[in-house]
């Protein structure tokens, strides 16, 4: 179904479709976004499959909360 979707002359199209409406100003602060996107997916994912850490329990959560308060005064 998606064999021929990334050949150059289409990967080719997209970037000249990309480059009109953001223009080349903002290009490569999209670039930096979708990197940046990217990078967080896989490393959710990448938690997700090794079990990632639990959530805190009230306990921690308590001593977090009063050691960030503490930092704030």
């Amino acid at each position: 179904m998606f064999e021929g979707l990334f050949q150059p002359s289409h990967l080719l199209l997209i970037l000249l479709i990309v480059l009109i409406i953001f223009g080349p100003g903002k290009l490569p602060e999209v670039g930096a976004a979708i990197g940046r996107s990217i990078r967080e997916f896989r490393h959710s994912v990448r938690d997700d499959t090794t079990g990632g850490e639990t959530e805190p329990s009230g306990t921690a959560m308590r001593e977090q909360l009063s050691h960030s308060t503490q930092q704030q005064q």
